[in-house]
């Protein structure tokens, strides 16, 4: 059997559409998503009807990302301070207000983590982050990492969030991202996910980058006004989705220092549009 692997759509339906017809091409019927299914895109409610098509018509996977956390805690009272023409949490906002109790039922129902098994072939644990901690970043500079691959029982670990497609191998075991359907970094403005192939009873990866039509999700984003919701955030967005070379967490990560060095302290979400406007100048 091939397994498709998708993870961080973030709201962008006509790339996860891309993705879902190139795996139907190659006669694949089976899907695994690691989770973030919306994010700071346009018409979230697009998504999420693809979503429960695909969980109806074909054998799927559903994991749950830090974004569906995001939602949860929200509507249970935490993560306070969100407002609109707000770079900060804007998109969010916007996102919170197009899901429907079916939307947060189904995020409830997701586990953080899962382990996978097929017939005749290694055991799989799947996560958002990593196995430990649902934003944690697999990078392979960091040390942490090689520690929880060291620690997972199984020899084949597939993680998203980081939204850069990577293959890590320590003392005999794999972890693979599959990178992100939505906002990939680092390439070049496509779509990208993951196919796991069975071959003679291990999983094979290949990664998969695909062309897709980008300038209309762009187009969608000034339709539907996020980048009068979230100006600066909308800006980043813009920049990611056709470069794919910097991340919000870069451009927030400058703009709270900016804040900081301006008022002596910075509390999320309290940081000040002209704070982001300089950071979004200094990085993009």
């Amino acid at each position: 059997m091939d397994l498709a692997v998708l993870s961080d759509i973030h709201g962008n339906y006509i790339a996860l559409s891309r993705c879902v017809e190139y795996a139907l091409d190659q006669g694949i019927t089976t899907f695994l998503f690691l989770g973030d299914y919306l994010g700071e895109l346009a018409y979230p409610e697009n998504t999420m009807k693809m979503i429960y098509q695909m969980k109806e018509q074909y054998q799927c996977y559903f994991i749950k990302g830090n974004k569906e956390d995001y939602w949860l805690n929200h509507r249970a009272g935490g993560g306070q301070g969100w407002k609109e023409c707000d770079s900060t949490t804007g998109s969010l906002l916007y996102t919170y207000s197009h899901l429907t109790h079916k939307d947060f039922a189904f995020y409830e129902s997701l586990p953080m983590k899962r382990e996978l098994t097929f017939p005749d072939m290694p055991p799989v644990t799947v996560c958002h982050g990593s196995p430990e901690k649902i934003n944690d970043n697999m990078f392979a500079d960091r040390k942490e990492t090689y520690e929880i691959i060291e620690r997972e029982k199984n020899l084949l670990l597939l993680c998203g969030h980081t939204h850069v497609q990577d293959k890590i191998e320590y003392k005999g075991k794999i972890a693979l991202n599959p990178g992100s359907v939505g906002v990939s970094l680092f390439s070049g403005g496509k779509s990208q996910f993951m196919i796991l192939h069975e071959m003679e009873k291990k999983w094979k990866e290949e990664f998969i980058s695909l062309s897709y039509d980008v300038e209309k999700v762009i187009y969608e984003l000034h339709e539907c006004g996020l980048d009068v919701k979230a100006p600066c955030w909308c800006k980043v967005t813009e920049h990611l989705l056709r470069n794919g070379s910097i991340c919000h967490a870069q451009v927030l990560s400058r703009a709270m220092e900016l804040c900081k060095e301006e008022k002596g302290f910075c509390n999320w979400p309290d940081i000040p549009e002209k704070c982001w406007e300089k950071a979004v100048k200094e990085l993009l």
